[in-house]
């Protein structure tokens, strides 16, 4: 199995938070068309980058989300990801994965909301892109949730997570007047609404299934329906009671594999497979 075929596993094995990361590369290799050599900077159109000029963002809308998958640089999207990865293992330990990707969505766009009306009272016209918001709205949610969980850092050892977010948020609070200010509004935004997600969460309301609920309606409306309706099929359901036996053995032993292979990449992660069994698992997605 090569090294494409390896990427394409990990991308169908390796859950929303792994796609995410994906995603967050894809656009980044997609956005190097716009880097400018020159000035040695990325110069994002206004079609993908907030900006917080109204005249702009009221008539691209869609800039409230697609800020959070592009960076300004190979750094900037490294160490998000590093986060992310780190961030999303936590979250996940306790959440769902559609509740990750709606985090992850609505954060985003509170965020960026967030920072355009800043700026805007502010009386400063400046665009921003990064995963940053998103990623520490997933970071607090998990650390509201949880934060006396111990979490063992190199160098450090155990450490207990609300040290670890409460560093990050102070460290933001202490350059938001030196650099970089729209980015640290955003931070603290997605902060403040991971936050407000996890209480209002413990109080049985899921802001995560408005993102759900316009998925599902998006894949039903371009999902395509069968040719020929399911009452109109005719078959011989009579067969020998000893071949659907045979099917349903086969089946429950394959079923069997993968489901151990799954639950060996959620114990030591997908590093720890086999040549055998990687290729078992791709052959099985295909």
């Amino acid at each position: 199995m090569n090294i494409l075929d390896d990427l394409k596993l990990q991308y169908k094995l390796g859950g929303t938070a792994m796609r995410v990361i994906y995603w967050n590369i894809a656009c980044f290799l997609i956005s190097l068309v716009f880097y400018n050599f020159s000035s040695g900077g990325f110069a994002f159109p206004d079609w993908l980058a907030l900006s917080s000029d109204p005249q702009v963002f009221l008539f691209k809308p869609w800039t409230f989300l697609t800020y959070a998958f592009f960076h300004d640089g190979f750094l900037h999207l490294f160490f998000n990801m590093m986060v992310l990865n780190f961030a999303s293992t936590l979250f996940l330990t306790y959440f769902t994965q559609k509740q990750f990707l709606g985090l992850y969505i609505l954060s985003a766009i509170f965020a960026g909301v967030a920072f355009a009306l800043t700026f805007y009272f502010l009386d400063i016209s400046a665009p921003i892109v990064g995963a940053s918001a998103a990623i520490m709205a997933i970071l607090v949610a998990a650390t509201t949730y949880q934060p006396l969980m111990n979490v063992r850092l190199m160098f450090l050892g155990n450490v207990k997570l609300w040290h670890i977010t409460a560093v990050i948020l102070v460290l933001d609070l202490m350059q938001f007047r030196l650099a970089n200010s729209g980015g640290h509004i955003s931070h603290l935004a997605g902060a403040l609404f991971g936050f407000i997600y996890i209480k209002l969460l413990q109080n049985g309301t899921d802001l995560s299934i408005i993102i759900t609920k316009i998925i599902d309606f998006f894949v039903n409306l371009f999902q395509k329906s069968p040719s020929t309706p399911f009452t109109k099929v005719h078959k011989n359901y009579q067969k020998p009671t000893q071949k659907v036996t045979s099917r349903i053995v086969t089946k429950d032993k394959t079923q069997q594999q993968i489901d151990e292979i799954l639950d060996k990449i959620s114990k030591s992660g997908y590093d720890c497979l086999t040549k055998e069994e990687k290729e078992f698992l791709f052959k099985a997605g295909k």
